[in-house]
């Protein structure tokens, strides 16, 4: 009988692991099916440059697919007991099941005012409203993470009359290297980017944003890029779940409760080596992800697979269409004092970029010297924080 597995979440995770298994996978031995609310992929590393109106191609998912199933619908409820999922009046059955549910920006006391770049509607939004304020406009990024910082720099180079205001409440950059922090306070010079510091915003509203001693930031329009939010399908289902509500896997990530399900992107909590938790991002999700498909894939040949191996290599940042910031990192993240600034950087970041795309739709991805074929290293991937989840995430 035909081994069914089922997606849940087109994202850069999702769609690594449905290539990596079709492309390790007969037809005979499995099939692969990935379940996603929309049609059309959303590169959410980009939405930063949609939010600044320019343009940015997009791609329908059956296109990016290697021989898996497509299905546009939203999985309402799981049922691991029955190896079931909801989706609205249907149910659909699975013998293993891949979470890449991904996350959306998480507005605790913003929901109805604050704008987000977490999905290509809400981008959508933001951009529309952004165009309408022009020349004197106030905008507020609250959060300076990797998405806050690429969304005050994005918008207020393309938008030179708009008033950026970044609130933070500590210095951008601050776990990057000094060279790093002082070419992001030139480029908030040049580009005219307000940086708040000590600015912890609790409410935001029409006029402003509330901060946490009592201060009221003025803007026409707030962006919230802090904070993130997954789903509750998981904690619903009764699988294992962090205090986020994110799945807790394995070395392999496979649930620490359930057996039949891998949890994969801004939806699990991944754990590197010496027990590290794993950032949120692109640079983390796509070997996972292929980490996952790997695992799956031995398992089903009777084989236990290898555990992560993972090493992180550079943070990416944009600001702007002509400037960025490449950070080099050590194995766990920590910063480096090499980086790379200006163009160059900014032409690196555009690669990785790229890179990441085509590593998603190939299925394919680096790896580290000597590592067996389950074993995972990052590529370098477009760096984000907590303050921005993968899908908006740490990229």
């Amino acid at each position: 009988m035909t081994h069914h597995i089922v997606i849940i979440g087109a994202g850069y995770a999702g769609l690594m692991a449905a290539n990596r298994l079709t492309r390790r996978l007969s037809p005979g031995r499995a099939r692969v099916t990935l379940i996603n609310d929309g049609a059309t992929f959303v590169e959410r590393v980009r939405l930063h440059q949609v939010a600044a109106g320019h343009a940015v191609p997009g791609a329908a998912v059956p296109d990016l697919l290697r021989g898996a199933g497509f299905v546009q619908g939203r999985v309402t409820g799981i049922a691991p007991d029955r190896r079931e999922l909801r989706l609205g009046s249907t149910t659909m059955t699975y013998d293993t099941l891949v979470y890449a549910a991904g996350s959306v920006a998480g507005l605790e006391g913003a929901a109805e005012h604050a704008l987000t770049v977490s999905g290509a509607d809400d981008t959508g939004r933001l951009r529309d409203r952004v165009s309408r304020l022009g020349a004197g406009g106030v905008l507020a990024v609250v959060g300076a993470g990797p998405t806050g910082i690429e969304v005050a720099t994005e918008l207020a180079e393309r938008h030179p009359g708009l008033r950026v205001r970044l609130l933070t409440g500590e210095e951008p950059g601050v776990r990057w290297s000094p060279r790093a922090r002082a070419h992001l306070r030139r480029v908030f010079d040049r580009l005219g980017v307000e940086v708040v510091t000590g600015a912890k915003v609790v409410e935001a509203d029409a006029s402003g944003a509330r901060l946490a001693d009592g201060r009221f930031v003025c803007s026409d329009a707030v962006v919230w890029t802090t904070g993130f939010r997954v789903p509750a399908l998981a904690r619903e289902a009764g699988l294992a779940v962090d205090g986020h509500g994110r799945v807790l896997v394995d070395e392999t990530a496979r649930s620490i409760s359930h057996p039949d399900v891998y949890a994969i992107g801004d939806a699990a909590a991944v754990r590197g080596p010496g027990g590290r938790e794993l950032r949120m991002a692109c640079a983390t999700a796509l070997p996972v992800a292929g980490q996952a498909a790997d695992a799956i894939v031995a398992r089903l040949g009777g084989r236990e697979p290898a555990p992560l191996r993972f090493a992180y290599v550079v943070q990416c940042v944009s600001l702007g269409r002509h400037d960025g910031l490449i950070q080099f990192v050590h194995t766990d993240d920590r910063p480096r004092a090499v980086t790379l600034t200006g163009r160059p950087a900014a032409l690196v970041k555009e690669l990785v970029v790229r890179g990441a795309f085509g590593f998603a739709r190939r299925g394919v991805f680096p790896q580290l010297p000597g590592a067996t074929r389950s074993s995972t290293r990052s590529e370098p991937s477009a760096a984000t924080s907590a303050n921005a989840p993968e899908a908006s995430a740490r990229r």
